[in-house]
């Protein structure tokens, strides 16, 4: 599969919302995949762009962006207005 990188990116960045989600007490999957796929955009974005340190043909970004959506998640846990 020619794609199968980026399709295991997002599906990994879903995960990681739900699981997040479900750690957090269910308050709301649409707010932590928002989260996390913005999160791992930025992954992406410094790995491919910024810091150059993989291609698209290499899997490098792919533990980049998974990396930047566990740090985003849990500062949206940390930080988040709790009522």
């Amino acid at each position: 599969m020619q794609y199968a990188d980026i399709a295991i990116a997002v599906l990994g960045a879903f995960v990681l919302a739900w699981l997040a989600d479900m750690l957090g007490g269910r308050r709301g999957l649409f707010a932590t995949s928002l989260v996390s796929g913005v999160a791992a955009a930025a992954g992406w974005f410094l790995a491919i762009r910024v810091f150059a340190v993989s291609t698209m043909e290499q899997w490098t970004w792919v533990m980049w962006s998974m990396i930047a959506s566990v740090i985003a998640l849990a500062g949206f846990f940390l930080f988040r207005s709790k009522r």
